[in-house]
C-alpha cells in the first residue's frame, strides 16, 4: 500500500518491501502505518526508513524492515489472535503485530528496553500491547496459551516451554542456530499429531538469553 503524499523515503521503503516479495496487503498497511523513526535511536532517525538493522540500547538491534515484514507475513495472522513476542527490543515488531491481531504480550529481559518500548507504544495509542519484564524463553504459567509466538532473538533450540504454550493449530516462528553465526528462520505449527517444522530463510539475530538481566 503506497499513499499519495508520502515522503520519498517512505515510498521507497514500501516499494522495497513489495519488490522483495511481501504481498500481504494488511502487512504492508501495518508497515506503512507504524512510523519506524519513532523506534530507532535519535542519531539514527535519518536512516530509519532504510532496509537495514540498527543498534538500540542494551547491545540489541531493531531488525531490518524486510525481516520484520517477512516474519509477520509468515505468522499467518488474523484479527482474533493472541500473540506472544519473546524479546520486545524497541517495540517495533510488537507495534506491527498490534495492527493485525487482538492482543500482543511482549516479554523483554532488559528493564531499560521494556520501559522505553512501553512509553513509545502508549504514545502511539497502541493499547492492545502489554510489555512485561521477564524471561520470555520460560513464560510464567499464568500467562496462558497463544495462537502465535514469535521469537525475535536467536535460539540454539526452540524451547519446549514455548511450544507447550501454543494452541492447537498455532504457529511459532524463531531464528534457530548458533548465537555467533547464521541462523535459520523456522516455522513450527502445532497440530493434533504433534509439531510440524519448516525451515524458511537464513537470518542473523542477536542471541536470546534466559532470565531477567541484572542490569539495564
Amino acid at each position: 500500500m503506497i499513499t499519495v503524499g508520502q515522503p520519498p523515503e517512505q515510498m521507497t521503503f514500501q516499494l522495497g518491501l513489495r519488490r522483495r516479495g511481501i504481498s500481504d496487503r494488511l502487512v504492508l498497511r501495518a508497515m506503512e502505518d507504524i512510523p519506524r523513526d519513532c523506534f530507532v535511536e535519535p542519531n539514527d532517525r535519518a536512516h530509519a526508513w532504510r532496509d537495514t538493522a540498527l543498534a538500540i540500547a542494551c547491545g540489541q538491534t531493531i531488525s531490518q524492515p524486510f525481516v520484520v515484514a517477512y516474519m509477520t507475513e509468515q505468522l499467518q495472522l488474523n484479527a482474533g489472535h493472541r500473540v506472544l513476542e519473546v524479546g520486545t527490543g524497541s517495540g517495533y515488531q510488537a507495534a506491527i503485530l498490534s495492527k493485525l491481531v487482538r492482543d500482543v504480550l511482549s516479554i523483554e529481559r532488559y528493564r531499560t528496553l521494556a520501559d522505553a518500548a512501553r512509553t513509545r507504544l502508549e504514545a502511539l495509542g497502541l493499547h492492545n500491547i502489554e510489555v512485561m519484564l521477564g524471561d520470555g524463553l520460560n513464560p510464567a504459567a499464568n500467562l496462558g496459551s497463544f495462537d502465535r509466538i514469535v521469537v525475535t532473538a536467536a535460539v540454539e533450540e526452540v524451547p519446549v516451554a514455548l511450544t507447550d504454550r501454543l494452541e492447537e493449530g498455532g504457529i511459532l516462528l524463531a531464528p534457530v542456530g548458533p548465537h555467533n553465526g547464521v541462523q535459520t528462520l523456522v516455522r513450527i505449527r502445532k497440530t493434533g499429531d504433534g509439531l510440524e517444522r519448516k525451515d524458511l530463510v537464513d537470518v542473523r539475530f542477536v542471541p536470546a538469553l534466559p532470565g531477567i538481566a541484572r542490569e539495564l
